[in-house]
């Protein structure tokens, strides 16, 4: 590893603007805080060494190959009854999440029952996680019941979990034990989080 390209990525900002960049974001594995940096600074397959400016841990990525995701999709996984996301759960549509701050989108199949969303951390026992630095977001946020109706069409039922900040759909907070059913396209916003749901194309 350079270690000019080291030292480079010790002093990069964690809230740069991603104005003419690609920023991408990589989570320390001792006290999991973000970094941000510039991938196209770097060529694919590059090295990489971080150090934490929350714990001092050092640790290293290699450009091109996403751990962040890959754990994430793993710990996903683990936590649904199906085996595979590929089959049953992209059946059931999806939510588009975009965290405002970073333009930073994610795409979570959802599953049968409840979908608790919230924010990610080691040990939240969720079964729907955004990674987000938006702490906004409760780690328990609000819950998607997808459950089917009388005609055996799929029905998506949005509802807050007492979060602090509340859950809105189309800027109108839901209130407390109030349910909301949501469709294809409905934006709903919580913290400073925007999620969009998706149906499959069966739908």
């Amino acid at each position: 590893m350079d270690l000019q390209a080291e030292e480079r990525l010790s002093t990069l900002p964690q809230t740069s603007s991603p104005t003419h960049c690609e920023m991408k974001r990589v989570r320390c594995p001792k006290c999991d805080n973000f970094i941000t940096f510039d991938e196209t600074r770097y060529a694919e397959g590059q090295s990489l060494v971080f150090q934490c400016p929350e714990c001092g841990k050092q640790f290293g990525i290699r450009l091109g190959v996403s751990k962040l995701r890959r754990t994430q999709r793993e710990e996903n996984e683990q936590n649904r009854a199906t085996p595979t996301v590929d089959d049953t759960s992209s059946q059931l549509g999806s939510i588009v999440v975009i965290e405002n701050v970073f333009h930073y989108k994610q795409v979570l199949p959802l599953q049968m029952g409840d979908n608790q969303i919230g924010r990610y951390q080691k040990g939240n026992p969720i079964n729907t996680p955004i990674e987000t630095v938006d702490p906004s977001v409760d780690l328990l946020h609000c819950v998607i019941n997808v459950s089917y109706d009388k005609q055996g069409r799929l029905k998506y039922v949005l509802r807050d979990a007492n979060s602090n900040t509340g859950t809105f759909v189309d800027n109108v907070e839901i209130p407390p034990r109030e349910r909301r059913v949501i469709y294809d396209g409905t934006l709903f916003t919580i913290g400073a989080t925007s999620i969009i749901l998706k149906l499959s194309n069966e739908e």
